[in-house]
């Protein structure tokens, strides 16, 4: 790969509106989960949600070094 400065400066940005992006879409799926109760919500997509959401975070505050 190149070693383009311009792109290297964008890099963590790009990394930022995907973080978002996850973050909203995260966000919008557990209010629909939570109004429809727990006989058919199921805790393993929250569980899940929330590792997505740690796995997201640990990757924005690495990509910083």
């Amino acid at each position: 790969m190149s070693h383009d400065s311009g792109l290297t400066l964008l890099f963590p940005m790009w990394q930022l509106v995907i973080g978002g992006c996850v973050l909203a879409a995260v966000v919008l799926s557990i209010g629909p989960l939570l109004r429809r109760g727990p006989t058919r919500m199921s805790r393993a997509l929250i569980v899940t949600d929330g590792a997505a959401l740690a796995i997201t975070a640990v990757g924005i505050m690495l990509a910083g070094h």
